[in-house]
């Protein structure tokens, strides 16, 4: 009996392993759970790296900010609802196949926002994503001309932010359903830039996204802008079945521009 007692170990051993594999989702599997700290805060966030990655080569990232809803501290609701197809669009295989891109996803949390509304200064969960972003660059081979920024309603106000106080980072920005009291609008005409609108969105007034457009291709940016007739505030849906939305955040890249010089000196795009 006593020869027997490893082998009865063993077989009530592997079941417990087997159950705490089950409990992984696909999100888990594909979305790396990520914590950075700084030694007096932390931040949770969700890292994809691109299937096959190589260090000799360049890739480049998105940060994508998500809305109000997905507030918390489980590093997991900024990928689900309402922001699920905005974080799994990048991830996709036909995407990645041709634009082989880092996804990075942090969770900003409850009771605080991406940044003020009113002075466009990013709040300390957005410095913590900034500083959470310059480590993972010493970690992978990130091409520092192709990091794109995007978000969705509270998610735009913070691409809104960093575009007026990091304007040097970014090489094109994509919003959805958001608007902002532009504090430096010749910042935001400096970075390329698709803006999606309903115009019937019951949070975020047409008009003033309107302005905003004007704003910006007064100041001689380059901008594009998509307003869906009849429609909310939830316009992610079509915005990302956009067929054109890839190729052109592709095609962007940071422009390198002196201090003297102020937006892209592109003519402005809209559709």
């Amino acid at each position: 009996m006593r020869r027997l007692w490893p082998i009865l170990v063993f077989f009530f051993v592997v079941p417990s392993i087997s159950a705490a594999q089950v409990k992984l989702t696909q999100d888990d599997i594909d979305f790396r759970k990520e914590v950075y700290t700084n030694g007096k805060s932390q931040l949770g966030y969700r890292l994809y790296v691109p299937l096959g990655y190589d260090k000799n080569r360049q890739y480049p990232l998105i940060l994508w900010l998500h809305g109000r809803e997905a507030r918390g501290s489980d590093n997991q609701k900024q990928l689900t609802k309402q922001d699920q197809l905005a974080t799994h669009f990048w991830i996709r295989k036909d995407v990645q196949l041709s634009f082989p891109v880092f996804v990075v996803v942090p969770q900003c949390p409850m009771g605080e926002q991406w940044s003020d509304p009113d002075s466009n200064q990013p709040g300390k969960a957005l410095q913590l994503t900034l500083e959470a972003l310059a480590k993972l660059r010493t970690r992978y081979s990130i091409d520092p001309d192709r990091i794109y920024i995007g978000g969705q309603a509270m998610g735009g106000l913070g691409v809104y932010s960093l575009l007026q106080s990091y304007l040097k980072t970014w090489a094109g920005a994509v919003v959805i359903s958001a608007y902002d009291n532009f504090t430096d609008v010749h910042a935001v005409a400096t970075v390329p830039l698709w803006v999606f609108q309903g115009d019937q969105d019951n949070s975020v007034p047409v008009d003033i996204v309107r302005q905003m457009i004007g704003q910006v291709k007064k100041a001689n940016g380059n901008v594009r802008y998509t307003e869906y007739h009849k429609a909310g505030h939830d316009v992610w849906n079509q915005a990302f079945a956009d067929p054109e939305l890839l190729p052109w955040l592709a095609a962007q890249r940071r422009a390198t521009l002196p201090s003297s010089q102020v937006g892209t000196g592109a003519s402005p795009a809209s559709r």
